[in-house]
């Protein structure tokens, strides 16, 4: 493609190393007045999709919108270099231009790197017990699914980060939720993938965060929870089966505490105390913000303490109660779940959201009270749970009724 008199920038297939894919290597030829040079683009395509005329990928290349803005960017830069170069030498030649043009492109930092970066620091704030290894695991995991997609979808294995538009970001949640993905947990991978580049601005490896307009939406999930009476009869449910009344114990547990599973699997009964009201209290860092989550013990969770005290699990690894590892947790709460009759799906989570939703905001717990309680650092966390349940609505229109009427259903006159 003819620049200018002097200058010529050319697009070009290499067939020679064509890929066991069928894929071809695109190739940049810069050529002044004879003289000329070239190299690797780093791009591939398939040749059925490239137009040799205009040296762009067609439209029904899956990532042509990518091929195409690389040769419009660097054809753009390669001319810049041209004019600077000629303006002080009356010599140019094409290697000159591919010099001032490689130190930039080969410095370019990816994703992947940018990733690495992040990924990284948030492990080395695990190991100090300032983040949770579960959280780590899903960063891990957002790795994972963008080689994947980099690989199916834009055959690449990696990508620049002044490489990466708005489109990005769409095809990238598109192909997260035809995988399967929930649409919650797909949006909450591009969250942390705006977050990734963030943090690649703050360490000046690019200039722009092209996708932050990406507005992350989210689907308020109905969260299970247990009715109070459905509470009562699980407690008061004799199993006969050690496994099973372990884990509805634990379950109990949590359910007047609020304790995630990975809270209450590693408390020890070095974690009770007594407060400054003669009560004994319970305490624990959550391992997922690293806030204090401190609990006064209710008379049952109180009784499934004083019954584990000397189990052998217990006393051996000094262990407040006797948890299963998670999977088996989860399998044996559905077991117990189907000896009381009920038929809601519980996990280890669903004691969390009984303990905020029917033990604390239907007893009309202020929502800031809840939020210590649950170890929040942000009201907005806890206010995912501050549904308005029936049981609620009940109790609230049942004060309500008590100050407006008298006992014959008459109004009360001040």
């Amino acid at each position: 493609m003819k620049v200018n008199e002097d200058l010529s920038i050319l697009f070009w297939l290499k067939r020679q190393k064509k890929t066991k894919e069928g894929l071809v290597p695109i190739y940049v030829r810069i050529t002044v007045k004879g003289g000329r040079t070239e190299f690797s683009s780093g791009k591939k395509i398939h040749p059925d999709y490239w137009d040799e005329e205009s040296g762009m990928a067609m439209s029904g290349c899956p990532e042509y919108k990518l091929i195409n803005s690389y040769i419009v960017k660097t054809k753009a830069e390669l001319e810049k270099h041209y004019n600077q170069i000629s303006a002080v030498n009356k010599r140019v030649h094409p290697d000159m231009i591919k010099d001032a043009y490689m130190p930039k492109h080969n410095s370019q930092k990816t994703l992947m790197q940018a990733i690495k970066l992040h990924n990284d620091e948030f492990a080395q704030r695990v190991e100090k017990n300032k983040g949770s290894k579960g959280t780590l695991i899903r960063y891990e995991r957002l790795k994972v699914k963008l080689q994947d997609y980099l690989k199916k979808k834009l055959k690449l294995a990696d990508i620049a980060l002044e490489d990466i538009e708005m489109a990005f970001a769409v095809n990238f949640y598109h192909h997260l939720v035809m995988e399967n993905l929930g649409e919650n947990s797909s949006m909450k991978y591009v969250k942390t993938l705006k977050q990734i580049i963030d943090r690649a601005i703050n360490e000046g490896w690019t200039k722009h965060n092209t996708i932050k307009g990406f507005k992350c939406t989210y689907v308020d999930p109905d969260r299970e929870t247990l009715e109070m009476h459905e509470l009562v009869e699980m407690y008061e449910k004799k199993i006969s089966v050690q496994r099973l009344e372990e884990v509805r114990d634990v379950y109990v547990f949590c359910c007047f505490t609020g304790y995630a599973y990975e809270t209450v699997y590693k408390l020890e009964p070095a974690n009770i105390f007594k407060g400054l009201d003669g009560r004994l209290w319970i305490t624990k860092d959550r391992q997922k913000t690293g806030v204090e989550e401190t609990v006064p013990l209710m008379p049952i969770a109180l009784a499934i303490i004083e019954k584990y005290k000397n189990h052998p699990y217990c006393m051996n690894e000094n262990k407040l109660l006797p948890v299963n590892s998670n999977v088996r947790y989860n399998a044996y709460i559905k077991e117990v779940a189907t000896i009381c009759g009920i038929k809601k799906k519980l996990t280890t989570h669903t004691a969390r959201h009984t303990f905020a939703t029917t033990v604390l905001l239907e007893n009309d717990v202020p929502i800031e009270t809840v939020g210590k309680l649950l170890g929040h650092k942000d009201l907005r966390s806890t206010q995912i749970y501050a549904k308005i349940t029936k049981r609620k609505i009940s109790n609230n229109m049942l004060a309500l009724e008590s100050k407006i009427f008298g006992e014959k259903g008459l109004i009360k006159v001040s």
